[in-house]
């Protein structure tokens, strides 16, 4: 990969705000203008806009230079290689200033949100600082698709990857250069996840992460293509599931173990696990009620749909990877299957007791009932059991860098 930078010499600013753009020819002149205008007059930090070139094919480069030529404080860099979250990292890797932001092109964020979105980092408040559309006091003008998705996607990072921020994507974003320095290295992507990603290691990494309410108009020109973005996006945070380490970034306190999410973490996934295994043993069940008694029917869809739920939790609810104790870890899933085929089956007999003949609902009815009282008992047996496991193989990454 290489970078070209324009010739203009600049001092250090406080703040260095990256542009990504990638054939932007059109958007790129008045919306740099009018944000070199804002910072002028009305941010009260020295800043610098970086305008970083990611492999554009039209007029773009040459407007960024010429832009870099008539404007104080305007920068230009050129890549030639596309992606928004390599832009970013050659960018914010390359900066003097003391915190590195970035905002989209389109200017769809309001900029009295740039003020608190960067006070917070220089204050020693917070390490990291995003715009949310989805926190309380955000103002959002978009049509219902992109809500809807960009909502869904929040839903999954926190259910998926325990994540405690609202908003990922927002396209308005800052984060301490001593901080970047330590992250960025850990990032793998290098286009629209990237955010998600960086957010995700900060998380991991115990650093705090302010949200900023902002008012976001959307840009109905924009150049995501959604239907990939969205496919890279789940590829990533896959990903991450599967790369539970945490990071401890030098000058900071150890965070927890990043492969065990805590107990709130644990009870969400768990819950979501066994929504998805209660679905598949609902459908087991009624396949072999048709050819079996009811309490036979039972132990099959349980005993079948407990090797699932015993390798999905211990992967994605305690974070244990590798084969060490796997064959224990399922043992604990037998425990547990034995706990919940006890209840639920002493339910049939005294469903059977009490009613004559009763239904094939009142059979699933009380089974789901009974299966979610095992539930219970079944996860403080998993967490106990599987959870040692999680702290035997938790290998966190400490990075330790020289102090300048």
């Amino acid at each position: 990969m290489n970078a070209e930078r324009g010739s203009q010499p600049t001092s250090a600013p406080t703040v260095d705000i990256v542009v990504p753009v990638y054939n932007e020819a059109h958007d790129l002149e008045p919306s740099l203008r009018h944000l070199r205008t804002y910072l002028d007059e009305r941010f009260p930090y020295p800043a610098r806009i970086t305008i970083a070139d990611n492999a554009s094919t039209d007029t773009t480069w040459a407007i960024a230079r010429r832009l870099e030529r008539e404007l104080a404080g305007v920068r230009a860099v050129h890549l030639d290689q596309k992606g928004r979250g390599r832009a970013l990292r050659s960018a914010w890797l390359a900066s003097d200033a003391a915190v590195l932001a970035y905002m989209d092109v389109d200017l769809s964020t309001g900029l009295d949100a740039l003020l608190p979105l960067v006070a917070g980092l220089l204050s020693g408040h917070s390490q990291v600082a995003i715009g949310s559309r989805l926190a309380a006091g955000a103002h959002v003008t978009r049509g219902p698709k992109r809500e809807i998705i960009s909502r869904s996607y929040n839903l999954i990072l926190r259910t998926a990857l325990g994540a405690q921020f609202r908003d990922a994507q927002c396209g308005f974003k800052a984060i301490r250069a001593d901080v970047a320095a330590e992250l960025l290295p850990l990032v793998e992507d290098q286009a629209w996840f990237f955010d998600t990603e960086l957010l995700i290691l900060a998380q991991r990494a115990g650093l705090r992460i302010l949200e900023v309410p902002v008012d976001w108009v959307d840009d109905p020109d924009s150049r995501v293509q959604l239907r990939s973005t969205a496919t890279a996006d789940l590829r990533g945070v896959w990903r991450l599931l599967r790369r539970r380490r945490s990071v401890r970034p030098a000058g900071f306190a150890p965070p927890e173990d990043g492969r065990r999410p805590g107990l709130a973490g644990q009870v969400r996934r768990f819950a979501v696990i066994g929504v998805i295994s209660t679905i598949a043993y609902v459908g087991l069940y009624s396949l072999a009620r048709a050819f079996e008694p009811a309490a036979l029917a039972n132990a099959a869809a349980l005993i079948t749909t407990t090797v699932g739920n015993t390798a999905a939790n211990r992967r994605l609810t305690f974070g244990v990877r590798g084969r060490n104790d796997l064959l224990g870890d399922h043992l604990a899933g037998l425990a547990g299957l034995a706990v919940a085929l006890t209840i639920t089956t002493l339910s049939i007999g005294l469903l059977e007791t009490t009613v004559d003949h009763p239904s094939r609902v009142a059979e699933l009815l009380v089974l789901v009932g009974a299966n979610a009282l095992a539930t219970i008992c079944r996860f403080g047996l998993l967490r106990a059991l599987i959870a040692r496991a999680g702290r035997r193989d938790a290998t966190p990454i400490s990075l330790e860098r020289t102090p300048s």
